[in-house]
């Protein structure tokens, strides 16, 4: 904003008069106007005092607005709120006294009791492959472990073993026979070629009846 200076000029010519009316034409057309003040007095005869205070317009001071530029805010993506954290039990649980966890048992395997063995013995053994009906009315399967007895109850376990070998198997007991002195057991043929070759025919076995 420009100050104020006041200055006065004394000219006592016509010429003088002139010129200081084209200098405050200047300053009205720069922005400042000038006061011309003409003084007379005794002692100044056609002496003219000219004030060249400078007087500054208010409409000249107050700056031009520039047309408001309103900045055109284009439309940011929506932001989708982050869904909120949740401690789970296990974070929540952490300032809690902890306790010993319980130790895993141990695994008990279930042992099969060794079955009894009520009477044992040495005896001719054989085999058979023929027959359509056992004793007890089952029909005969040659491929099923079976024997026949003369006098042990049906459904009763045999383990029959070979010496020669040390080859055993276990029978039951579904027929009646063998008929033939010197043996006591006639073996399905499935049970006898599990302990010996069927081409020997007969053989002597160890027999354990069990309970």
């Amino acid at each position: 904003m420009a100050g104020k200076h006041s200055r006065t000029r004394i000219f006592s010519s016509p010429a003088g008069i002139v010129a200081t009316a084209a200098v405050g034409v200047a300053l009205a057309v720069g922005g400042t106007v000038g006061a011309v003040q003409l003084v007379s007095g005794p002692d100044q005869s056609g002496q003219v005092a000219l004030d060249l205070t400078p007087t500054t317009a208010a409409s000249s001071l107050t700056p031009t607005s520039a047309p408001a530029v309103t900045p055109r805010v284009s439309a940011s993506p929506s932001v989708t709120a982050s869904p909120s954290a949740t401690r789970s039990q296990q974070a929540a649980s952490r300032g809690k006294e902890r306790t010993a966890s319980p130790k895993p048992k141990p695994t008990v395997k279930k042992t099969t009791a060794a079955a009894k063995v009520l009477d044992s013995g040495s005896c001719g053994a054989s085999f058979y492959s023929d027959g359509q009906l056992t004793a007890n009315g089952e029909s005969f399967n040659p491929d099923a472990l079976t024997a026949a007895h003369k006098t042990l109850p049906f459904n009763t376990k045999v383990r029959v073993t070979n010496p020669a070998n040390g080859k055993s198997v276990t029978v039951r007991i579904n027929d009646r026979g063998p008929f033939i002195d010197g043996r006591c057991l006639d073996l399905s043929r499935a049970a006898f070629a599990s302990i010996a070759s069927v081409d020997v025919g007969a053989l002597t076995v160890r027999y354990e009846v069990l309970g």
